[in-house]
């Protein structure tokens, strides 16, 4: 079952959690299920994935991306242009907002808050457990405190993106799965949906997994594959 989400939705994960490829799968996914999308870039922080690198292939599914005026493109400053506000008060059926990891990253949501909090949103905490400080069920809590504590929002969501990239397994994923299901226990919140490589959907035993999964195809590169 694919994830079947609308609304504003700010995609959110502590360093490493892969939560840019999340959000482009997610627009993705949803643009492909017919769904009107737009996504902006506020990842100011990690210069390694950003959702931005990924424009030329979701403008060409017709998601509409809004970025920084060109010159500030790969610029690790604060830069908000109107169209990020006119994108909120204007969202299509999907709006993504990349929002950088940690709560360093997410700090920039909190200059963006007159206009967030006139709208219905959805902060999605991404959650890797092969990441260090989100092994255990502490360590996401703390991640969603900080989180919360720079946007100046709730956590509404939880997603698992258990991965080792080429390397992941659907061991990796099962674990994933039920760490953020006692994450979830402990916090209340709903898994929106977990993630899996295209690779690996074929040996998924989905009858293990009771919420949607999205597929992911690595759409942004490592620095040092890029020419």
């Amino acid at each position: 079952m694919l994830p079947d989400i609308s609304g504003i939705i700010i995609i959110a994960g502590n360093y490493g959690s892969g939560k840019s490829e999340t959000a482009v799968n997610l627009a993705v996914v949803s643009r492909r299920a017919g769904k009107s999308v737009k996504i902006t870039d506020l990842d100011l922080v990690n210069p390694y994935f950003r959702s931005r690198e990924a424009k030329k292939p979701l403008e060409e599914l017709g998601v509409e991306v809004v970025l920084p005026d060109k010159k500030y493109m790969h610029a690790d400053l604060p830069i908000l242009t109107s169209a990020v506000g006119d994108m909120i008060k204007n969202p299509a059926q999907v709006t993504i907002l990349d929002a950088g990891g940690d709560g360093a990253g997410v700090t920039v949501l909190a200059a963006l808050a007159d206009v967030l909090k006139k709208s219905h949103v959805k902060l999605l905490q991404v959650i890797n457990p092969l990441r260090p400080n989100t092994s255990d069920v502490q360590g996401c809590i703390k991640i969603k405190a900080q989180i919360e504590a720079a946007a100046k929002l709730p956590v509404t969501g939880l997603i698992s993106n258990a991965n080792l990239l080429d390397e992941t397994t659907p061991q990796i994923i099962y674990d994933g799965y039920n760490l953020v299901t006692r994450v979830s226990e402990a916090t209340g919140l709903n898994i929106e949906f977990i993630t899996a490589s295209t690779r690996l959907m074929p040996q998924l035993d989905t009858e293990r997994i009771s919420c949607p999964i999205l597929p992911i195809d690595r759409l942004l590169a490592f620095p040092w594959t890029r020419t």
